[in-house]
């Protein structure tokens, strides 16, 4: 494959700090040409949620393939990559090792330059692939299974996070709502769909407000007001509607995602919003900051469903921006479960 040196900038890109095991290559931080996900959600969904042994096992059965897989699709080779980005964390420890592990092998092997990235950094950088005018500055609202972070994006890969779930994440609250309803898991999508048929307005859980962090969240609360009124209706004997459970409860995130994210964006004094990480495909909650973003003619961007979940497209956006920088990792490079961002 031809390639401008000057110009070009190819990343391979790793990520494994889940249950994804996935590889891509992105060009100059924005075109994507390739994009592989191996997903284990069959795998895990008979134990209820991600077993992270069983994940870890299954990222160094697959790793291998689905990295040759993205450069066959791409069309390149590894002499036509200029450097790799892994994602070192967070995530689950024995996951991020694998491809840390991976990456470093690769890097050491063919004298590729390695760059490791922080994986929510790789969320937020989701939205440079689909919407090629955005530039920083502007606030973004990571949301996902473990994360529910509103942060500040001052420029690339310079981050402030302005607030942050004090219990459960966003996604992780949808899972266990999900659970106690019987709809099992992955609990966002399943209700995501039951929603449609519900009336969001059926039950009136409570939305949180924390007192001393204007854009802190707390769902805690409202998943035991719903486990509250599920405990009720089989003490009184009575029937509940899936459908007006999960449309009730989703409302109640939803209300409080928009109304916190938008009040950031306002007193920051920007005019651009986006959306990142699983709960961001969700359809009613970018359906609600549709309506708000147009009502308070502020610039709307959310990846499409795909680059929401994890995938590696977005740890390559991430890593180019980091590697123009200058960033380099060494080979002592290590699995962050923690990792702050």
């Amino acid at each position: 494959m031809e390639q401008n040196q000057e110009k070009d900038v190819l990343m391979l890109a790793i990520e494994t700090s889940c249950d994804e095991t996935a590889a891509s290559v992105v060009k100059n931080g924005r075109k994507v040409l390739s994009n592989v996900i191996f997903t284990q959600i069959a795998l895990h969904t008979q134990y209820g949620g991600v077993v992270p042994e069983i994940a870890s096992r299954k990222h160094i059965e697959k790793i291998n393939q689905v990295i040759e897989e993205a450069l066959t699709q791409a069309d390149v080779t590894l002499s036509d990559i200029t450097a790799i980005a892994v994602t070192y964390g967070p995530g689950l420890v024995g996951a991020l090792l694998v491809g840390v592990a991976e990456a470093k092998a690769i890097s050491f092997a063919a004298g590729i330059p390695l760059v490791g990235v922080h994986h929510i950094s790789g969320h937020i950088s989701a939205n440079y692939i689909e919407h090629e005018e955005l530039e920083p500055p502007f606030i973004c609202l990571v949301a996902s299974g473990g994360h529910s972070h509103l942060v500040a994006v001052k420029d690339y890969g310079v981050y402030e996070i302005i607030g942050r779930t004090r219990d459960d994440a966003a996604g992780e609250a949808f899972d266990k709502v999900a659970r106690a309803i019987g709809l099992g898991y992955p609990g966002g999508p399943k209700i995501d769909k039951i929603s449609a048929e519900g009336n969001p307005d059926a039950i009136p859980f409570p939305r949180a407000k924390v007192a001393e962090s204007e854009y802190d969240f707390s769902f805690s609360g409202l998943k035991s007001a719903v486990l509250n009124y599920l405990n009720a209706c089989r003490m009184k004997g009575e029937s509940f509607s899936q459908a007006d459970v999960a449309a009730s409860f989703q409302k109640a995130v939803t209300d409080v995602l928009v109304e916190h994210s938008l009040h950031a964006v306002r007193e920051f004094g920007y005019d651009k919003f986006a959306i990142a990480g699983g709960v961001a495909s969700n359809s009613s909650l970018r359906a609600a900051f549709e309506r708000e973003c147009a009502k308070q003619k502020i610039a709307f961007y959310r990846p499409s469903p795909l680059l929401c979940t994890d995938n590696a497209a977005m740890i390559g956006a991430a890593g180019y921006y980091e590697y123009k920088k200058g960033v380099r990792s060494g080979y002592d490079l290590n699995a962050v479960p923690g990792l702050q961002l």
